[in-house]
């Protein structure tokens, strides 16, 4: 394939409500130059997250940026370049995967990313089926394996604090198909409650009221809480409903503080989890993410697990783009939702 000099990106220079017309921007700009870890990917697809509103409107508030910032931390697309130092890839691979935060990311013709932190894509997926899967699919097996450190063969329980979204539904389904836990998801809506059932819940409850309704259900504590909705907002439910022992997660950042020290009596724990450490920090075991979505993929392929995409937006364009941000900023929204290039 030819590669050209030049690309059109999307991206913004300053924080603005989605609605307003320079809120996104597209420009022309050279390709990004390759690191000796590098693919040089042409996207083919990309999804939505709520990372992307949130950087959005938090990273040029009292200021313009010099050079637009590209987001876009989802996609899939075809290697056409590579690094010195490369490994296990080769031109013409069709690839996945979630990026790096502090680079140009996918809301561009081609991207620069990291070998280390990408596979090779689901073969049963289409390009916007897989493309939703990356970001959600690390951060969902880092919370249950690496942070609290989920055995498989334990015969425990996990409560899932925003089960419909992207991350909740496929921690849904991960729990369900590599561990013994109980799983317990969240959803206020019928549709909300239907979408958790078929991603594998065995309880599902609701989060305006949710100590009661975990205990309706027969269930006094759970051993496990991963929190991909509130932290702060239902920091006194989840110290109420962990187990002695137990351990929560979450994803979801917050202003002010919370009552840390109310976890001491139940010698139980609080862990982060953030997709983006070991890209940020270049770790030592950053190669984990390449074989978590290599494992992902083959668990797709076997039809063990299942996209979560439920909206697809046609067109590389500053208006499809505002539509998904839109999207992703309702807080209401069932699955993923995918633009297809």
């Amino acid at each position: 394939m030819s590669v050209p000099s030049k690309m059109k990106a999307i991206g913004f220079t300053q924080s603005l409500a989605i609605a307003e017309q320079d809120s996104l921007v597209e420009f022309e700009t050279n390709l990004p130059e390759l690191k000796e870890h590098d693919l040089l990917v042409k996207v083919s697809a990309t999804s939505i997250n709520p990372a992307d509103a949130k950087i959005r409107i938090r990273s040029a508030q009292d200021k313009t940026l010099e050079q637009p910032k590209v987001l876009g931390y989802d996609a899939v697309g075809e290697v056409v370049g590579k690094g010195t130092d490369v490994e296990g890839f080769e031109l013409g691979d069709r690839v996945y995967y979630a990026g790096d935060v502090t680079r140009v990311g996918a809301n561009a013709e081609y991207q620069a990313v990291d070998y280390r932190i990408t596979a090779k894509a689901p073969t049963s997926l289409s390009d916007e089926a897989a493309a939703v899967m990356p970001l959600a699919t690390l951060t969902a097996w880092e919370a249950l394996f690496d942070r609290l450190r989920v055995r498989s063969e334990e015969k425990k329980s996990i409560l899932i604090i925003g089960g419909a979204g992207g991350v909740g539904s496929i921690t849904i389904q991960l729990a369900s198909q590599l561990t013994n836990l109980t799983v317990i998801a969240t959803a206020s809506r019928p549709e909300t409650e239907q979408w958790v059932r078929d991603m594998g819940a065995d309880h599902v409850v609701n989060h305006r009221n949710l100590v009661e309704s975990v205990r309706d259900q027969g269930i006094q504590h759970v051993d496990y809480i991963f929190n991909v909705a509130d932290t702060k907002g239902h920091w006194e439910s989840m110290v109420e409903l962990i187990a002695p022992q137990g351990m929560i997660s979450s994803i979801v950042e917050f202003d002010g503080g919370i009552d840390l020290s109310a976890l001491q009596g139940k010698s139980a724990g609080f862990v982060w989890e953030l997709m983006f450490t070991r890209s940020l920090f270049n770790t030592d075991d950053i190669q984990k993410q390449q074989d978590i979505l290599f494992q992902a993929a083959n668990l797709i392929d076997a039809g063990r697990i299942k996209s979560t995409l439920t909206t697809t937006l046609n067109g590389f364009s500053v208006e499809t783009l505002k539509d998904a941000h839109q999207r992703i900023e309702s807080s209401s929204s069932i699955g993923k939702t995918a633009i297809k290039y």
